[in-house]
């Protein structure tokens, strides 16, 4: 079966990573507002420095990032230019409730997303909206340990009701949290969880796992409640693990590791705790609190589809000594069948096609590929051109295992929205060298740049990809 005549080609982007405009219009400050650029951004991202109060003098790229904020008019038009059917973007939290904690939602915050989502439709763009894309009020953060508290539960449901009855009929595909497992990899980044001493790290990040696994469950019941023709869908940082050889041991190290992954959307699109899941609870001694109607709740409230991210596969071995790759926050052996990127990550667009049939296989919902791209160094050449042939290779190949998996193998595909259709901050590194858009910003990783924008070299063959629905990628 061909790709669907209403197949959703698209791009994808986050608040944080190209609104700026941080604390404009009554915006709060959140946990991406304190994560700088330079040589201190892992270890808090991490959750292993959990001090905020003094300025990091590498500096903040989300603070402005690519000024979506008052540029958005410009960045649609160039979106509609190229022929996107669905923009893949985020709401930051607290540009609706500075702290969390208010009783009214800033109106300010509601009205920029309302004049945002108006322009898409205008230009025939599907708006598809992360509830929480790495981005939570501090307040919430530094008063009750983000996740740890119960409390912020009850934030989380009254913003995402807020969010779905203000947009009711202007946006329809939602997707509660981004990539809900970099909580295990990048507790700070992904869930603003941070460590102190004495803390039992697994208690810890399994009771924030379950209070998150809740409020998705409360928002997607929310959702459909308020409108039925609303489909929630859930999102993993995916890729397949191999075993790096075909030794028993290994073959299960890469077992494990996949259902490590797939724990979470394992319990947003089946209801329940898997079993491996709660022996391994029982081996390390974590205790869930929870609250009588929580696994009822899980149960009730499924996700509709299944969206993700892939970038790269991954490697395991039995042996905690094999070499590792490290340009991922998911750590991976090293795969000698791969060439990776300047960044260090695998290519391997056969594991696309490898990780959708995993997915599919499990789960037997609609799979939305949601992010997918290719993190490079561009040149701006004396003519102004930028000729990124190997971001359309990296594209092209993805795009192909992306169409077999729909074509040969049977995989109901929604869509795909490459990862940064407009250059913006690199989540992993807050660098703006490391590119992924169709669209070139002007604006470099020291802040200089006056933020113009330029179509690059693959965004005429993007657009010449949707045009033929997937069936001209040369």
């Amino acid at each position: 079966m061909p790709l669907k005549d209403n197949f959703l080609w698209g791009g994808a982007t986050a608040a944080n990573q190209l609104e700026g405009a941080y604390l404009e219009d009554g915006k709060g400050i959140s946990n991406v507002d304190v994560i700088p650029f330079g040589v201190n951004r892992l270890k808090i991202m991490a959750g292993e420095v959990c001090d905020f109060s003094a300025p990091d003098p590498a500096g903040y790229p989300a603070h402005e990032a690519i000024d979506f904020y008052h540029r958005y008019k410009e960045d649609i038009a160039l979106f509609a230019t190229m022929g996107l059917k669905a923009f893949r973007m985020s709401i930051a939290w607290a540009r609706i409730y500075p702290t969390g904690e208010e009783e009214q939602p800033n109106e300010a915050g509601l009205a920029f997303y309302d004049r945002v989502f108006d322009e898409l439709i205008k230009q025939g763009i599907e708006p598809v909206v992360t509830l929480d894309h790495f981005d939570m009020p501090l307040n919430l953060v530094t008063k009750y340990g983000s996740w740890r508290s119960r409390k912020v539960v009850d934030c989380f449901e009254k913003y995402a009701r807020t969010v779905l009855t203000r947009y009711r009929g202007k946006v329809k595909l939602w997707m509660t949290f981004n990539e809900i497992n970099m909580l295990m990899h990048l507790p700070f980044m992904g869930a603003g969880v941070c460590f102190h001493d004495g803390d039992n790290r697994s208690q810890v990040l399994y009771q924030s796992a379950h209070h998150l696994l809740v409020a998705s469950a409360k928002a997607t019941k929310i959702a459909h409640d308020l409108d039925p023709h609303n489909q929630v869908g859930c999102m993993l940082a995916a890729g397949i693990a191999y075993p790096v050889t075909c030794d028993p041991k290994d073959v299960l190290a890469a077992q494990s590791a996949n259902r490590g992954n797939y724990f979470f959307i394992d319990v947003q699109s089946r209801g329940e705790y898997p079993p491996y899941v709660l022996k391994q609870l029982e081996r390390e001694g974590v205790k869930l609190v929870m609250e009588a109607e929580d696994l009822a709740l899980l149960k009730a409230h499924t996700v509709d589809y299944i969206g993700f991210s892939y970038y790269a596969s991954r490697a395991t071995a039995a042996d905690p000594n094999v070499p590792l790759n490290e340009g991922n926050a998911i750590k991976s052996a090293k795969n000698p069948h791969l060439k990776v990127s300047e960044w260090g990550w695998p290519i391997d667009p056969l594991g696309l096609r490898i990780t959708m049939n995993e997915m599919y296989d499990r789960y037997q919902k609609p799979l939305f590929i949601v992010e997918n791209g290719l993190g490079a160094v561009d040149t701006v050449e004396a003519d102004g051109s930028i000729n990124d042939d190997y971001r359309i290779d990296y594209l092209r190949e993805h795009i192909r295992a992306m169409i077999d998996a729909v074509e040969i193998d049977g995989v109901d595909l929604m869509g795909y929205l490459p990862w940064g259709c407009i250059d913006l901050v690199a989540a992993s590194t807050g660098e703006m060298k490391k590119r992924y858009g169709f669209i070139y910003v002007n604006k470099q990783d020291d802040g200089s740049g006056d933020l113009s924008r330029q179509p690059k070299k693959s965004f005429d063959w993007y657009k010449k990809v949707i045009a033929s629905n997937g069936k001209d990628l040369d």
